[in-house]
């Protein structure tokens, strides 16, 4: 049992000690708390930058300021505290998402993650050169092989690079899903299914540029026999979100915690979010009022969703989301993976890394037996 070890993960000149990403979970879930948390038991520890306005009181006067300023705050307090892998994660679809890559870039973060978009172009400041020679690496985050060979092809065709690491995330994750709602319960959408057709898409591109391009799995990723799951099946490392919000070092409420710890395996559903959407949660009052057709006061300070029509949705998913992180959760909801249900105790990133250890210890023999 002592000698068996999870496989390292190695990105460019990146070495990771553990083949565990956290995932960026917003608003506000996954901050310096638990980033650098994980960072230090050496997975890769993601700071979620959506909705980092909303942390800074200055969002009244300029919102794209306040995020921005919100966002160099955390990311120093997460180097403050660990000398390990950190990594942002960035929507394309947020109104700002020009000018937090930017400060990603800006900050040196290890890792960003692109993801809720194709993120087929960069602002002027990020060039080609910069992709390739500069200290941050980007993944990018896909629900599909097709997706992943459209970026592929653009990223060769505008900057003769390719990413530096693919995640795909099957339809068993929280959140916002990259699925129509039909497919997420479709055998064809498993992540089973469309890792191995990423896998094959991916490389060519490899053979082309010459260069190891990791493939992550995530979506409904729970125990370490799950990890030992996914690498035979030839990814390289997997993100999981939901585990970690369980922990002490979350940035979350202990009432967003307690949602999970309460929730049963009913309670968790899928909702259309006021951004057109697919999404996973666990239903609870507020959701139900909602579905009755009951409508919030929409006060818009800043459209952080390029594609969010305020003047028309039954809520703001910014403020309902901020709402349950401080863990007022009869004015909002909590996002979560489809096996939250099975977490039955917060506690410490160090004792899940260790119970995760243990796991693929036991698959491993397991499998060898």
């Amino acid at each position: 049992m002592k000698d068996i070890k999870m496989p390292s993960l190695r990105i460019g000149n990146m070495l990771i000690e553990k083949p565990i990403i956290q995932g960026g979970m917003g608003v506000g879930v996954s901050l310096s708390g638990l980033a650098a948390a994980v960072a230090n038991e050496g997975g890769v520890g993601v700071i979620a930058s959506v909705g980092m306005a909303w942390i800074n009181p200055g969002i009244k006067k300029d919102p794209g300021k306040a995020g921005r300023i919100a966002l160099i705050s955390e990311i120093r307090e997460a180097r403050k505290r660990t000398n390990g892998i950190l990594g942002l994660n960035i929507m394309v679809a947020l109104s700002d998402y020009n000018e937090l890559l930017e400060t990603a870039f800006d900050e040196d973060i290890d890792i960003v993650f692109l993801g809720a978009g194709l993120p087929l172009k960069f602002p002027a400041s990020i060039s080609p050169d910069r992709l390739k020679k500069g200290h941050t690496k980007v993944a990018v985050i896909v629900s599909s092989a097709r997706a992943a060979d459209l970026i592929f092809r653009q990223w060769r065709k505008s900057f003769q690079h390719i990413p530096d690491m693919v995640v795909v995330e099957g339809p068993l994750a929280g959140g916002h899903l990259g699925f129509k709602k039909e497919q997420i319960d479709h055998p064809d959408y498993t992540l089973e299914k469309i890792l191995p057709e990423v896998i094959k898409t991916v490389a060519p591109y490899q053979a082309e540029f010459r260069r190891n391009i990791p493939v992550i799995a995530a979506g409904g990723i729970f125990t370490g026999k799950d990890i030992y799951k996914f690498l035979e099946m030839g990814a390289q490392g997997v993100q999981m979100g939901t585990r970690f919000v369980a922990t002490h070092e979350c940035d979350a409420s202990a009432a967003f915690k307690n949602a999970y710890i309460h929730c049963r395996k009913n309670d968790i559903s899928i909702i259309k979010s006021p951004v057109g959407l697919p999404g996973r949660a666990i239903i609870n009052a507020f959701l139900k009022k909602v579905a009755s057709g009951e409508k919030k006061p929409v006060h818009c300070p800043w459209q952080c969703l390029k594609s969010c029509n305020f003047k028309i949705s039954p809520y703001c998913i910014a403020q309902a989301l901020i709402n349950a992180q401080k863990g007022f959760l009869e004015r909002g909801f909590t996002f979560a993976g489809a096996n939250a249900y099975r977490i039955k105790k917060i506690v410490p990133v160090r004792d899940l890394f260790i119970t995760l250890n243990n796991e693929y210890k036991k698959a491993v023999l397991s499998a060898a037996v």
